[in-house]
């Protein structure tokens, strides 16, 4: 099964370009994750973020959490529960316009801090799709351009804090899926682990490291490329003991976005346009009630409802 790829982007600047390029085609092509190590967002910054999500979470957060816990007897449950994810979240909108002044209890250091990781995090998606596109042999620019609507892209970070659970057998922290947008940066815990990847029909562990960026790659890519990179299902585990944090960034198409396979890549495969073409917006309506289950009948399900849009080449200038 090899290791779980971590990669150096560093090294992109220099004699080992070619070989870290070849990592990152690798990664994208058989995980559809990997864990990003000198990526140039601020050390000093992530502690910031780290620090004040833990301090939030135990001001605001954990008494709400413990309730809602107690309400539904989560402690005493002597069978699989699958209706709940033992997580405690809020959520922070970047793009198209920022909500991050409206979300109450919010201390004002923290939404400093969140704006300015939300900017170095944006930064960095729109450089991993464009080696994505070279990898692909698409123009660059070619992705970010597919993700923009009639407002740019939807960007925006699910704040997750996984507290000890005693039933950890019992309760998942976040139920199996793959995400649905499009590609996804999660700065999480160093110390407390948990997430997991289903690869060749197993369950794998992504390493904590300090400070590093895990990447993966959401349901829109895979239609994109048409299915030569895929979202790969994943779940967090809970833990019975240490409080994870989990800072996921989702950045995805705008919502009136039309997400279609390239045409260069169809051109490339003897199965042709293996992908329907949809809004963005259609398929989230359909996700939404559909997360925790299979992604092909999703697909299949947009086939019935493809947009009636004339599509001209996406310009990427």
């Amino acid at each position: 099964m090899g290791s779980f790829p971590v990669i150096d982007l560093e090294k992109l600047n220099g004699e080992e370009r070619g070989t870290t390029m070849a990592k990152i085609k690798d990664a994208c092509e058989n995980w559809g994750f990997f864990e990003l190590v000198n990526h140039g967002v601020s050390h000093q910054l992530m502690d910031s973020v780290e620090r004040l999500t833990k301090e939030h979470y135990k001001k605001c957060m954990e008494q709400k959490f413990k309730q809602m816990v107690a309400s539904r007897g989560l402690e005493a449950v002597q069978s699989e529960i699958d209706d709940i994810d033992w997580e405690s979240t809020f959520h922070l909108r970047h793009l198209p316009v920022s909500n991050i002044s409206e979300v109450p209890d919010l201390e004002d250091d923290y939404r400093k801090a969140m704006k300015q990781f939300a900017l170095e995090l944006e930064k960095l998606a729109e450089l991993l799709l464009d080696l994505l596109c070279e990898n692909l042999g698409l123009e660059k620019g070619y992705l970010k351009k597919s993700f923009y609507g009639s407002k740019g892209p939807t960007f925006g970070t699910k704040v997750s804090n996984y507290p000890p659970c005693p039933k950890p057998d019992l309760i998942k922290g976040l139920r199996a899926h793959t995400d649905a947008g499009g590609i996804i940066l999660l700065f999480q815990d160093d110390k407390v682990s948990g997430l997991q990847l289903l690869k060749d029909g197993q369950w794998v562990d992504v390493p904590p490291m300090h400070h590093s960026i895990v990447i993966n790659l959401g349901d829109q890519l895979e239609v994109i490329t048409n299915g030569k990179y895929k979202s790969i299902e994943h779940r967090v585990i809970a833990q019975s003991d240490g409080n994870r944090m989990s800072l996921a960034s989702f950045y995805n198409p705008g919502s009136d976005a039309v997400i279609y396979p390239a045409p260069e890549l169809v051109e490339k495969e003897e199965k042709g346009q293996a992908y329907p073409k949809f809004v963005f917006e259609d398929y989230m309506k359909l996700y939404a009630g559909l997360k925790f289950q299979a992604k092909e009948p999703r697909f299949e399900a947009m086939k019935t409802i493809e947009p009636s849009i004339n599509l001209g080449p996406i310009a990427t200038v």
